[in-house]
């Protein structure tokens, strides 16, 4: 299909199924893309990653490895390769971490973050999705306010991928249940006090009561890594 059609089908399946259950969003999507769809999960919980084994054992699953993240997410990613039914694809940037320090100066983090997510999450992402036809993710409204108008099915014209969100709509009680329900493994951080959890020197406990992001990059200006939402 042409990009132009993608996006079209996008549309139309969106408005359609606005109201359905993940599951039912999660089965359109296999059933339209099959293997040429993928899941990506950032190992905070594996909400996502249970939706696809039980639309598509074997599923691909992207998981961006910064070379900065928690001994905690690695743990998860791994137990997560035992446990769950999915394909792991563990995508690293084009320079690890002594080498970005190397050229760019040392915690770049630190220095200019934008730069730094765009070499280690953006541009990885983008390479890693270049088999595919659409994508999966765990993107909900109720994350905050820049999020609350993503469709449960849209179209990333930068990516020219369908972009699906089956939970879009869920909020923070219906994942915990769910999570409960099913018996799922999470992130040890989120009981530690990290609702919103990326590369270790980017985030920090929130404030109680806060918007469960201001732990990210807090006191930078800064609230997304770049990823087109």
């Amino acid at each position: 299909m042409s990009p132009a059609e993608l996006e079209a089908l996008a549309e139309r399946a969106g408005r359609e199924l606005e109201g359905a259950p993940a599951e039912e969003i999660m089965a359109w999507a296999f059933a339209r893309f099959g293997r040429r769809l993928a899941v990506t999960s950032s190992m905070a919980d594996t909400v996502m990653i249970h939706l696809a084994e039980r639309t598509a054992p074997g599923l691909d699953v992207i998981f961006l490895d910064t070379g900065y993240h928690f001994v905690e997410t690695i743990g998860t990613r791994d137990a997560v390769e035992q446990v769950f039914d999915v394909n792991v694809i563990n995508v690293t940037p084009e320079l690890t971490v002594a080498q970005q320090d190397a050229k760019y100066g040392k915690d770049l983090f630190a220095s200019n973050p934008d730069l730094c997510c765009a070499m280690r999450k953006v541009e990885p992402l983008g390479r890693a999705l270049q088999p595919y036809k659409a994508w999966a993710t765990g993107v909900r409204r109720a994350d905050n306010a820049r999020r609350a108008g993503t469709k449960v099915v849209g179209y990333d014209r930068a990516k020219k991928l369908v972009k699906i969100a089956p939970i879009a709509a869920w909020s923070d009680d219906e994942v915990a249940t769910y999570i409960d329900d099913h018996g799922l493994i999470s992130n040890p951080l989120l009981a530690d006090g990290y609702p919103s959890i990326g590369c270790e020197p980017c985030t920090s406990r929130p404030i109680d009561g806060s918007d469960p992001r201001s732990g990210r990059w807090a006191g930078r200006g800064k609230t997304e890594c770049g990823i087109q939402l």
